[in-house]
């Protein structure tokens, strides 16, 4: 397995379920287990520093944590509200029914119309589980979009959520200020992005979500222990195919702090990006060649800051009536951040609080380019420290057009691929899932349980 992030210890985890615990499985990893789901420390207490929260619907996660012996961190409320760069377009407040009410005012029954796309979209994405339960997998990330919504799934990776909204009869206004909002904050995108990945950043934006207590990265390393993983701490450089008595061998080759190694496989599973932008890896000796698959990520920049909130920058003078945690950018020009929040520490103790407005408290600020000194000044009266991080995302979704594939030969396979239909991590795991399945079933030759058709009915039946 190539990648330690969450795409490769779910996969570990999955191959060594299906397989048995005799499997040999190697994890390959280059910067340390966990990947993108990283923390920083401030005053001694760790924040998570990118993907943060996880959708109450996400059933693999939920069962990692369960299986791990981890806990859910227990939340602490904070309203949010999106700003224009002038002036607050929409506040969220402490009453359910006003906030209602606000969204009927301002938008009518657009808020309605949102809420039920994507709960259709959500309906029969959750078919997935009950297919994964079933031992059923999916060669290509076609045949599984095709197995869940049918053509209309496909043709949502083909078109923007904005199309998809105002077809089903969502006011333009209400996709400017809300669900540009939204889609800013998850993938650092416009209205734009393939309307099956809006539907899924936008059923995590309205349904309630969580968090791992003491790190979302603790999911990564507590499979990675729990599978008894050999992991191997070198960057992989390439895999070149060899054969051995008619059955393909893998040679994988990697660098370390000893220098070059390579070793033999049966099987490959690639989580990391094979994107020009984001990989340098090699393929030699397959007929036809594996190429680099076409798109580019976005660059994304995380700026967690400890320090004194400029409330008026706001609209408010005064800092001890600043009421929100949290705050989600329209699209304007002038706007240099996607999204702020005031965040909690990985551990939240049952004493723990909110900082009040007033006190220096720790916010993370997403955006596109690194924040210069000027406009830290301006979200900030002060503050004690700034730490970077600059990472490429998620896909540029106006970037392509096609979906790569899964398999790329006969039991060399890519997971990460499925960001392309929508980036998440409970996205990851059911693609890990599903590449552990799709693996097993070809090497045991069981074809019945692949690209299946009619499989609803066949589940059924089943039962």
């Amino acid at each position: 397995v190539v990648g330690p992030g969450l795409g490769g210890s779910a996969v570990a985890y999955f191959l060594q379920q299906h397989f048995g615990p005799q499997v040999q499985l190697d994890v390959y990893e280059q910067g340390g287990v966990g990947g993108r789901l990283a923390t920083v420390t401030v005053n001694k207490q760790q924040y998570e520093s990118r993907a943060a929260s996880i959708h109450a619907l996400s059933l693999h996660m939920q069962d990692f944590v369960k299986t791990l012996g981890l806990r859910q961190r227990r939340e602490v409320p904070g309203k949010s509200a999106v700003f224009s760069g002038e002036h607050f377009v929409l506040e969220e407040t402490d009453w359910y029914l006003l906030n209602l009410f606000r969204l009927w005012w301002h938008y009518g029954i657009s808020f309605l119309r949102l809420q039920m796309w994507v709960e259709e979209v959500m309906e029969k994405f959750m078919r997935i589980y009950k297919y994964q339960a079933h031992g059923y997998a999916f060669s290509s990330l076609e045949e599984l979009l095709r197995s869940l919504g049918g053509e209309a799934f496909v043709n949502m990776t083909q078109r923007s959520v904005a199309e998809a909204l105002l077809e089903v009869g969502v006011t333009q206004r209400f996709v400017d200020d809300v669900i540009a909002a939204v889609l800013r904050s998850s993938y650092g995108q416009s209205v734009l992005v393939p309307a099956f990945a809006g539907a899924m950043s936008l059923a995590g934006a309205q349904g309630s979500t969580w968090a791992v207590e003491g790190g979302n990265k603790l999911v990564c390393s507590g499979l990675l222990k729990l599978t008894k993983a050999n992991i191997i701490h070198g960057r992989v450089t390439g895999v070149s195919l060899h054969s051995s008595d008619g059955r393909a061998q893998y040679q994988v080759h990697y660098t370390s702090s000893e220098g070059h190694g390579s070793a033999f496989y049966d099987m490959v599973v690639v989580t990391t990006a094979l994107h020009p932008s984001r990989s340098n890896f090699s393929f030699q000796n397959f007929e036809p060649p594996i190429d680099n698959f076409p798109g580019t990520f976005q660059p994304s920049v995380t700026s967690v800051v400890h320090g004194y909130l400029n409330s008026s920058y706001f609209g408010f003078p005064d800092p001890k009536l600043f009421p929100f945690a949290s705050i989600l950018t329209t699209d304007t020009p002038a706007l240099f951040f996607n999204a702020m929040d005031n965040i909690c520490p990985v551990n939240v103790s049952a004493a723990f609080r909110r900082k009040q407005p007033q006190e220096a408290a720790v916010w993370r600020v997403l955006s596109q380019q690194p924040l210069d000194k000027q406009q830290l000044k301006t979200l900030f009266r002060s503050y004690y420290s700034v730490q970077v991080t600059e990472w490429q995302s998620h896909p540029r979704y106006d970037s392509t057009k096609s979906l790569p594939p899964i398999v790329l030969h006969e039991n060399l396979f890519y997971l990460s691929g499925v960001e392309w239909v929508a980036s998440s991590m409970e996205m990851i795991a059911v693609a890990a899932k599903n590449v552990a399945l799709l693996a097993y079933n070809r090497w045991y030759q069981d074809l019945e349980k692949i690209d299946q058709k009619d499989l609803m009915h066949k589940v059924k039946t089943e039962l």
